[in-house]
Protein backbone atom coordinates (compact mmCIF):
# COMPACT_ATOMS: atom_id res chain seq x y z
CA UNK A 1 0.00 0.00 0.00
CA UNK A 2 1.61 3.36 -0.66
CA UNK A 3 2.04 5.74 2.07
CA UNK A 4 -0.77 8.54 2.72
CA UNK A 5 1.94 10.94 2.53
CA UNK A 6 1.29 14.78 3.41
CA UNK A 7 0.47 17.33 0.98
CA UNK A 8 2.26 20.02 1.84
CA UNK A 9 5.57 17.47 1.15
CA UNK A 10 3.94 16.51 -2.23
CA UNK A 11 3.62 20.32 -2.96
CA UNK A 12 7.48 20.87 -1.82
CA UNK A 13 8.47 17.79 -3.88
CA UNK A 14 6.58 19.58 -6.57
CA UNK A 15 7.70 22.51 -6.70
CA UNK A 16 11.46 22.09 -6.26
CA UNK A 17 12.26 20.75 -9.81
CA UNK A 18 10.40 23.67 -11.58
CA UNK A 19 12.44 26.48 -9.15
CA UNK A 20 15.88 24.47 -9.59
CA UNK A 21 18.19 25.58 -12.51
CA UNK A 22 21.52 24.26 -13.57
CA UNK A 23 24.17 24.13 -11.77
CA UNK A 24 21.95 23.93 -8.46
CA UNK A 25 22.58 20.39 -7.33
CA UNK A 26 21.07 21.25 -4.00
CA UNK A 27 17.24 20.15 -2.54
CA UNK A 28 15.42 23.29 -2.69
CA UNK A 29 15.59 22.67 1.24
CA UNK A 30 18.82 23.81 1.50
CA UNK A 31 19.08 26.35 -1.02
CA UNK A 32 18.99 29.25 1.66
CA UNK A 33 22.09 27.50 3.81
CA UNK A 34 24.15 29.80 2.29
CA UNK A 35 24.48 32.52 -0.19
CA UNK A 36 26.56 30.40 -2.20
CA UNK A 37 24.26 27.98 -2.55
CA UNK A 38 21.27 30.58 -2.81
CA UNK A 39 23.39 32.20 -5.99
CA UNK A 40 23.74 28.81 -7.50
CA UNK A 41 20.34 28.13 -7.07
CA UNK A 42 19.14 31.13 -8.67
CA UNK A 43 17.30 32.18 -4.80
CA UNK A 44 18.74 34.66 -3.43
CA UNK A 45 15.66 36.38 -3.84
CA UNK A 46 13.66 34.00 -1.62
CA UNK A 47 16.23 33.89 0.97
CA UNK A 48 15.47 36.94 3.30
CA UNK A 49 17.46 34.80 6.21
CA UNK A 50 20.86 35.51 4.60
CA UNK A 51 20.76 38.87 5.44
CA UNK A 52 20.26 38.47 9.32
CA UNK A 53 22.55 38.06 12.19
CA UNK A 54 23.47 34.88 13.28
CA UNK A 55 21.37 33.77 16.33
CA UNK A 56 20.92 30.78 18.16
CA UNK A 57 17.88 28.56 16.66
CA UNK A 58 14.94 27.47 19.20
CA UNK A 59 16.12 23.56 20.06
CA UNK A 60 12.90 21.31 20.36
CA UNK A 61 13.43 17.62 21.31
CA UNK A 62 10.41 15.28 20.92
CA UNK A 63 10.02 12.07 23.04
CA UNK A 64 7.71 10.02 21.13
CA UNK A 65 6.90 6.24 19.95
CA UNK A 66 5.93 5.69 16.61
CA UNK A 67 2.43 4.60 17.46
CA UNK A 68 1.03 7.46 19.79
CA UNK A 69 -2.19 8.61 18.41
CA UNK A 70 -1.28 11.77 19.87
CA UNK A 71 2.62 11.94 18.82
CA UNK A 72 1.30 11.19 15.16
CA UNK A 73 -0.85 13.77 15.28
CA UNK A 74 1.96 16.19 16.61
CA UNK A 75 4.20 14.75 14.07
CA UNK A 76 1.81 15.74 10.78
CA UNK A 77 -0.24 18.50 12.09
CA UNK A 78 2.03 20.88 13.85
CA UNK A 79 6.03 19.81 13.43
CA UNK A 80 6.14 18.79 9.92
CA UNK A 81 4.15 22.36 9.14
CA UNK A 82 6.45 24.26 11.29
CA UNK A 83 9.28 22.77 9.77
CA UNK A 84 8.23 23.54 6.21
CA UNK A 85 7.49 27.18 6.86
CA UNK A 86 10.54 28.14 8.95
CA UNK A 87 14.12 28.89 7.49
CA UNK A 88 16.12 26.34 8.30
CA UNK A 89 18.42 28.60 10.99
CA UNK A 90 15.29 29.40 12.86
CA UNK A 91 14.46 25.65 14.50
CA UNK A 92 16.39 22.70 15.62
CA UNK A 93 14.50 19.37 16.01
CA UNK A 94 15.86 16.66 17.74
CA UNK A 95 13.96 13.09 17.54
CA UNK A 96 13.34 10.72 20.46
CA UNK A 97 11.38 7.32 19.34
CA UNK A 98 11.14 5.60 22.70
CA UNK A 99 8.51 6.91 24.94
CA UNK A 100 6.80 4.73 27.38
CA UNK A 101 9.25 1.49 26.35
CA UNK A 102 10.89 -0.58 28.81
CA UNK A 103 13.91 -1.88 28.44
CA UNK A 104 15.51 -5.02 29.95
CA UNK A 105 18.76 -6.96 29.55
CA UNK A 106 18.41 -10.54 28.43
CA UNK A 107 22.51 -12.02 28.68
CA UNK A 108 23.96 -9.37 27.79
CA UNK A 109 21.37 -8.27 24.65
CA UNK A 110 18.70 -5.42 25.35
CA UNK A 111 14.92 -6.50 24.77
CA UNK A 112 12.06 -4.02 24.96
CA UNK A 113 8.43 -3.89 25.90
CA UNK A 114 6.43 -0.62 23.78
CA UNK A 115 3.02 0.47 25.21
CA UNK A 116 1.47 -0.42 21.64
CA UNK A 117 2.97 -3.49 21.40
CA UNK A 118 5.72 -5.34 18.98
CA UNK A 119 4.56 -3.30 15.99
CA UNK A 120 5.69 -0.30 17.81
CA UNK A 121 8.94 -1.19 19.31
CA UNK A 122 9.71 -2.05 15.55
CA UNK A 123 8.36 1.12 14.17
CA UNK A 124 10.39 3.09 17.32
CA UNK A 125 13.73 1.01 15.94
CA UNK A 126 13.19 1.81 12.02
CA UNK A 127 13.02 5.46 12.86
CA UNK A 128 16.18 5.17 14.76
CA UNK A 129 17.93 3.37 12.43
CA UNK A 130 16.62 6.10 9.31
CA UNK A 131 18.05 8.72 11.95
CA UNK A 132 21.21 7.04 12.03
CA UNK A 133 21.57 5.76 8.53
CA UNK A 134 20.73 9.54 6.89
CA UNK A 135 22.64 11.71 9.39
CA UNK A 136 20.44 14.40 8.49
CA UNK A 137 17.82 15.95 9.67
CA UNK A 138 16.52 17.61 6.83
CA UNK A 139 17.18 13.88 4.98
CA UNK A 140 14.89 11.98 7.64
CA UNK A 141 12.55 14.12 8.99
CA UNK A 142 10.61 14.39 5.19
CA UNK A 143 10.42 10.33 5.48
CA UNK A 144 10.11 9.77 9.34
CA UNK A 145 6.76 12.67 8.48
CA UNK A 146 5.69 10.20 5.87
CA UNK A 147 5.74 7.25 8.51
CA UNK A 148 4.07 8.96 11.29
CA UNK A 149 1.65 9.89 8.97
CA UNK A 150 1.17 7.06 7.01
CA UNK A 151 -2.46 4.20 8.05
CA UNK A 152 0.72 1.41 8.91
CA UNK A 153 4.29 2.81 10.10
CA UNK A 154 6.02 0.10 9.43
CA UNK A 155 4.67 -1.38 6.21
CA UNK A 156 5.57 1.88 4.17
CA UNK A 157 9.54 2.56 5.18
CA UNK A 158 10.11 1.96 1.05
CA UNK A 159 8.00 4.16 -0.19
CA UNK A 160 8.66 6.66 2.08
CA UNK A 161 11.94 6.46 1.83
CA UNK A 162 11.61 6.15 -2.43
CA UNK A 163 9.60 9.48 -2.22
CA UNK A 164 11.39 11.50 0.52
CA UNK A 165 15.16 9.94 1.15
CA UNK A 166 16.30 7.86 -1.87
CA UNK A 167 19.95 8.44 -1.52
CA UNK A 168 18.83 6.03 1.60
CA UNK A 169 19.14 2.37 1.65
CA UNK A 170 15.95 0.50 2.99
CA UNK A 171 17.91 -2.47 3.30
CA UNK A 172 20.56 -0.92 5.53
CA UNK A 173 17.72 0.73 8.18
CA UNK A 174 16.71 -2.79 7.89
CA UNK A 175 19.48 -4.92 8.59
CA UNK A 176 20.23 -1.75 11.35
CA UNK A 177 16.63 -2.58 12.80
CA UNK A 178 17.03 -6.04 12.73
CA UNK A 179 20.31 -6.49 14.65
CA UNK A 180 22.65 -5.02 17.33
CA UNK A 181 23.36 -1.70 16.32
CA UNK A 182 18.90 -0.93 16.16
CA UNK A 183 19.67 -2.59 19.69
CA UNK A 184 21.84 0.19 20.77
CA UNK A 185 20.41 3.40 19.36
CA UNK A 186 17.00 2.45 21.34
CA UNK A 187 19.39 1.86 24.59
CA UNK A 188 20.57 5.22 23.96
CA UNK A 189 17.19 6.36 22.98
CA UNK A 190 15.96 4.81 26.32
CA UNK A 191 18.99 6.66 28.42
CA UNK A 192 17.96 9.81 27.01
CA UNK A 193 14.63 9.57 28.37
CA UNK A 194 15.12 8.12 31.45
CA UNK A 195 17.64 11.72 31.66
CA UNK A 196 14.63 13.56 31.81
CA UNK A 197 13.98 16.31 34.47
CA UNK A 198 11.61 16.40 35.04
CA UNK A 199 10.89 12.60 34.15
CA UNK A 200 8.19 12.36 31.87
CA UNK A 201 4.27 10.88 32.45
CA UNK A 202 3.20 10.56 28.98
CA UNK A 203 4.12 11.48 24.89
CA UNK A 204 4.83 13.16 23.30
CA UNK A 205 6.77 14.75 25.88
CA UNK A 206 8.14 18.25 24.33
CA UNK A 207 11.21 19.75 25.73
CA UNK A 208 12.26 23.26 24.08
CA UNK A 209 15.55 25.24 25.10
CA UNK A 210 15.80 22.54 27.27
CA UNK A 211 12.79 23.14 29.41
CA UNK A 212 9.59 21.09 29.89
CA UNK A 213 6.76 22.54 31.32
CA UNK A 214 2.76 22.12 30.88
CA UNK A 215 2.34 25.97 29.23
CA UNK A 216 5.17 25.29 26.76
CA UNK A 217 3.86 21.52 26.08
CA UNK A 218 0.40 23.01 25.86
CA UNK A 219 1.07 25.55 23.66
CA UNK A 220 3.50 23.91 20.84
CA UNK A 221 0.96 20.68 20.32
CA UNK A 222 -2.06 23.86 19.95
CA UNK A 223 -0.33 26.39 18.06
CA UNK A 224 4.03 25.07 17.43
CA UNK A 225 4.68 27.95 14.69
CA UNK A 226 3.70 31.10 16.81
CA UNK A 227 5.46 29.50 20.17
CA UNK A 228 9.18 29.08 17.82
CA UNK A 229 8.57 32.66 16.47
CA UNK A 230 7.96 34.11 19.83
CA UNK A 231 10.96 32.75 21.19
CA UNK A 232 13.37 33.34 18.07
CA UNK A 233 15.74 35.87 19.37
CA UNK A 234 16.24 37.51 15.49
CA UNK A 235 14.63 38.92 13.17
CA UNK A 236 11.19 37.48 13.19
CA UNK A 237 10.39 35.20 9.86
CA UNK A 238 7.63 37.04 7.70
CA UNK A 239 5.24 33.92 7.89
CA UNK A 240 5.49 34.30 11.41
CA UNK A 241 1.58 35.27 13.29
CA UNK A 242 1.17 38.92 13.07
CA UNK A 243 4.01 39.69 10.86
CA UNK A 244 3.04 41.60 7.87
CA UNK A 245 4.64 39.41 4.71
CA UNK A 246 6.55 41.30 1.92
CA UNK A 247 7.75 38.33 0.37
CA UNK A 248 6.25 35.13 1.66
CA UNK A 249 8.31 32.86 -0.19
CA UNK A 250 11.15 33.82 2.35
CA UNK A 251 9.48 32.00 5.07
CA UNK A 252 10.66 28.68 2.99
CA UNK A 253 14.32 27.54 2.91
Amino acid sequence: MAPAVPLALLALAALAPALARPPCRYPARLWCSSREIAVACQAEARCGNLSRTAVAPVELSLYYESLCPACRGFVAQQLLATWLLLPADVLRVTLVPYGNAQERNVNGTWRFQCQHGPEECLGNVVEACLMHEAGDFNTYFPAIACLESSAAVTKNVEACLRVYAPEVSAARVAACAQGELGRQLMHRNAQLTAALDPPHNYVPWIVVNGKHTDELQARAQGALLALVCELYQGEKPECCPGRAPSSPARCAS
